[in-house]
């Protein structure tokens, strides 16, 4: 496999003391050379060494920035390939200038993504662990970084190979039975293929288990906080980013559209959406703010439902009850500053079994207890920092759902009596499922598709 030299900007744009861009391939030390003058040519220069030097404009002899270049050499980089980087001032101007002088070179602009593709197409790591590093680059809290890192370590890729290796063996006995039966081999009978076939099923459910929590951590919790209008909804966002982000008036409606902010509660991360107050309203614009209040309810994982403690229930608070239901739901009953109104045994029955809390927003009373609940309701607080192997990207749940379910017809054929050789059809269907997990066997378009969302230069 041949593959051409690129390069890319590996630091965000803007001001900043450093920036780096990266080459990879054949050509990145020769290209990094006709560019660079220090001490000694790059060629010279021992592997995995930093060295200060100038970029020069081959054309003009201009210097054009004051550098240090690392370089390494293949196959000990991430890419597997000669690597160049060069640290440069941070800066629009300086960065862009050094990187096209690179181009002007003969070098491609790497697409997003494409030296950790690269890292992936010469077999550095497999396409979960490629995957991790997206997650590690987007996560949002500690536990989601670790959970991450472990998948970037193939502590996914290692289960996997291993359930992989126990299918593979166990079709490789029912062939050598099939194909070479003057060969004293253990008959392979379908007592012993439930029991490994078994085996493997339980294991993959035993990481589909995790499958709800490690989605979480990876895409954050969609959070939805409603109520009636006025009811401390915005104050309850403000109580959870801990910073003033949505405006807090005495008036009824001032939230008129959907605020978003992410926030990390005890290591869950929460997208949380601030709603406009439902009500009904002849005001236009906040007509369009409630209608949006009613469509994200639908969509949320997590529904934070604020009460006011000194009004009665009302009969729109009651259907806020009801558009709730069937979701997970947490009851806030805000403002026990103030003196009591509201009939909470009704509260409670309407609750049925979903936690009803007490707050007081403006004495910063209850939010604790609110985050505990949240963590405790989604985690049950057993999320173990010494077993990371968490299950969170959507595609590796849905390969393993389609595992677990063709292992599943397996073990059914056996129940049925079955040939064995009818039964490893789907023994090698599952098999090959867990391949496109890992990388092992997929198709090129999903593998441009994956490596598309990386950003340029990663």
């Amino acid at each position: 496999m041949e593959l051409d030299t690129i390069a890319a900007i590996s630091t965000p744009m803007g001001e900043g003391a450093i920036a780096i861009v990266r080459i990879s391939g054949d050509d990145a030390i020769e290209v990094a050379d006709r560019l660079y003058k220090g001490k000694q040519p790059l060629a010279n220069a021992d592997s995995h060494t930093i060295n200060y030097g100038h970029i020069i404009d081959p054309k003009t002899e201009e210097t054009v920035e004051e550098v240090m270049v690392s370089i390494l050499h293949a196959p000990r980089t991430f890419t597997k390939e000669n690597m160049i980087e060069i640290n440069c001032h941070g800066g629009l101007v300086a960065v862009n200038r050094v990187l096209q002088l690179i181009l002007n070179e003969g070098v491609r602009l790497a697409e997003p993504g494409e030296f950790t593709k690269r890292a992936f197409l010469n077999g550095r790591i497999d396409l979960s662990q490629a995957e991790g590093v997206i997650d590690l680059i987007r996560a949002k809290t500690d536990r989601a970084m670790n959970v991450a890192m472990s998948q970037v370590e193939g502590r996914l890729s290692d289960r996997i190979q291993k359930l992989r290796q126990a299918l593979l063996e166990t079709v490789a006995h029912v062939e050598v039975n099939i194909d070479y039966p003057e060969y004293d081999a253990e008959e392979m009978t379908l007592e012993i293929l439930n029991e490994k076939a078994g085996f493997v099923k339980k294991e993959i459910d035993k990481l589909l288990n995790t499958a709800q929590q490690g989605k979480i951590l990876r895409e954050g919790l969609s959070t939805v906080i409603i109520g009636r209008p006025n009811v401390g909804k915005s104050s309850l966002l403000n109580s959870l980013v801990h910073e003033n982000k949505a405006i807090v008036t005495d008036i009824p409606g001032t939230t008129r559209d959907v605020i978003e902010e992410y926030v990390n509660v005890r290591g869950v991360p929460l997208r949380l959406l601030d709603t406009a107050g439902i009500r009904e309203t002849e005001d236009v614009v906040e007509k369009i703010g409630v209608d949006r209040s009613r469509k994200l309810v639908g969509e949320a994982e997590l529904v934070l439902l604020v009460i006011n403690h000194n009004e009665p229930l009302t009969e729109e608070d009651e259907k806020l009850f009801a558009i709730s239901e069937g979701r997970d739901t947490i009851i806030i009953i805000n403002k026990t500053d103030l003196p009591k109104e509201i009939n909470m045994d009704r509260v409670k029955a309407l609750a049925k079994d979903r936690p009803v809390l007490t707050t007081s927003l403006l004495e910063d009373e209850g939010i604790d207890e609110l985050e505990e609940s949240i963590k405790q309701l989604f985690f049950e607080g057993d999320l173990e920092s010494g077993d990371l192997t968490y299950v969170s990207n959507s595609r590796h749940i849905a390969l393993l759902n389609q595992a677990s379910r063709t292992i599943d017809d397996a073990l059914s054929s056996v129940e049925a009596g079955m040939p064995v050789d009818m039964v490893q059809i789907d023994i090698t269907k599952a098999w090959e499922l867990l391949g496109e997990v890992i990388g092992d066997s997929i198709n090129e378009s999903l593998i441009d598709q994956l490596f598309s969302q990386f950003c340029l230069g990663k």
